[in-house]
């Protein structure tokens, strides 16, 4: 029997290369974005455009076209990183980083959570620059609260 997997923020980037890697490893893959892309699109994978984790209507829309499905596997990958400084704050990107990265993978999970069969799994991407023991760079401070939240 094959099992399904979810990848939220399929688009590019990671999203993407785990999408294309589970398809290899003959899993039937549903892949999610804000916007496609000819890379996705070429996968030849369910695609479930125009979802955006920030916005309840659309994680709702996903979870009616989902219903009756049982996953095996729901990862959420999605993510923005916006290069913001301290000087000058910009506090409107900050928490579009959060809401992004930190309240909408909750979000997803929240809708979405019955549909994981049991022994399926459920997992959230983040990033090393999440790390507190690990910031030797410095800057984008909104995107590592994000991350480490």
């Amino acid at each position: 029997m094959t099992s399904t997997v979810l990848v939220i923020g399929a688009n590019r980037g990671i999203g993407l290369e785990l999408a294309r890697e589970l398809k290899k490893r003959g899993h039937d893959v549903v892949a999610t974005c804000r916007e496609t892309s000819d890379a996705l699109e070429a996968l030849e994978v369910e695609v479930h455009r125009g979802v955006d984790v920030t916005d309840d209507t659309s994680v709702t829309a996903l979870r009616k076209a989902l219903a009756g499905r049982v996953l095996d596997g729901l990862i959420v990958n999605s993510g923005i990183l916006r290069r913001t400084s301290l000087d000058p704050l910009d506090l409107a990107t900050v928490r579009e980083e959060l809401e992004v990265n930190a309240i909408g993978p909750l979000r997803v999970v929240g809708a979405l959570h019955d549909l994981v069969g049991d022994g399926g799994k459920v997992a959230i991407l983040t990033s090393r620059m999440g790390s507190i023991a690990d910031n030797s760079s410095g800057g984008m401070y909104g995107y590592r609260m994000s991350k480490a939240a």
